[in-house]
């Protein structure tokens, strides 16, 4: 078959609409027909009854004789509605948030959290989320929870903790397929809190502890080590320069005397004490 004749496959929201949209027979003629001959004989009674505003965030879905009037959804702005004949139900266009309620999940690794969570949504087409789904709210929030549930018992305690973003965009995913036919449109998906039991925040912050303290030791270690290294440098160059140590010595007590010690204590070179000796002995 060629590619260019081939008509292109109706979804599942097209066909039903496509099902409300058959004639509304004989009957339901006469009945519009009266319906507007009432608007007629009684107006301008009528235009009050007949006439309904819109708003710009708001689309009207018009039911004549239960069936869909349209394929699209009505407003902003006035819109026509005869007496006895039809009915129409509003839909806000405007993002929700929806509050996930907390969440008790058994992660992969059997440690027990509560997870919450928020989601924003909003309704991109108002005929599928009125005759696709009986309550497109309540629906939307029961598909975040099992989402949620689902997803996050597939993960670890880390990388839950870790990978809030990755698992966002995961749930985020599953809910926006999911609700594709209801006329919903996922834009964004939060984690908000994480809680887990008080042994578990122990047992990690004692974890935690742990290896702080062994990262310490290390660098402990090595700084010693470094100073050492050090020190032998220095000792070789003060053994080749004689008049270096008396200088450091100076240098240490300019320091010891900038502390306002009512105390110094002046080093002196050993070999002093060693040529007073031999000069005794000497004696």
């Amino acid at each position: 078959m060629d590619p260019q004749t081939e008509k292109p496959k109706k979804t599942n929201t097209e066909h039903l609409i496509a099902d409300r949209q058959e004639g509304i027979g004989v009957c339901g003629w006469i009945l519009v027909s009266l319906s507007f001959l009432l608007v007629l004989i009684t107006f301008p009674i009528s235009f009050w009854a007949c006439i309904k505003v819109v708003r710009e965030y708001e689309r009207a879905v018009v039911f004549r004789l239960g069936r869909i009037l349209s394929k699209k959804a009505k407003g902003p702005g006035m819109i026509l509605v005869l007496p006895c004949t039809d009915t129409f139900i509003k839909v806000d266009l405007r993002t929700v948030a929806c509050k996930i309620p907390p969440q008790e999940i058994l992660t992969r690794d059997a440690v027990t959290a509560q997870v919450d969570g928020v989601v924003h949504y909003r309704i991109h087409s108002a005929v599928s989320a009125v005759a696709n789904v009986t309550d497109v709210h309540s629906a939307t929030l029961l598909l975040a929870q099992t989402a949620l549930r689902n997803i996050l018992g597939t993960q670890s305690l880390a990388q839950l903790l870790a990978g809030r973003e990755e698992i966002a965009h995961s749930i985020q995913a599953t809910l926006d397929s999911a609700t594709e036919q209801w006329g919903v449109k996922v834009a964004r998906v939060e984690i908000k809190d994480i809680r887990i039991p008080m042994a578990m925040q122990r047992a990690m912050a004692a974890e935690a502890e742990a290896a702080q303290e062994k990262k310490a030791k290390v660098v402990a270690a090595e700084g010693e080590m470094n100073a050492s290294k050090a020190l032998q440098r220095a000792s070789v160059v003060l053994s080749e320069s004689p008049a270096g140590l008396p200088l450091r010595y100076l240098q240490t007590l300019t320091a010891v005397a900038a502390q306002n010690n009512s105390t110094i204590v002046f080093p002196l070179p050993m070999n002093m004490f060693g040529s007073l000796g031999q000069k005794r002995t000497g004696g």
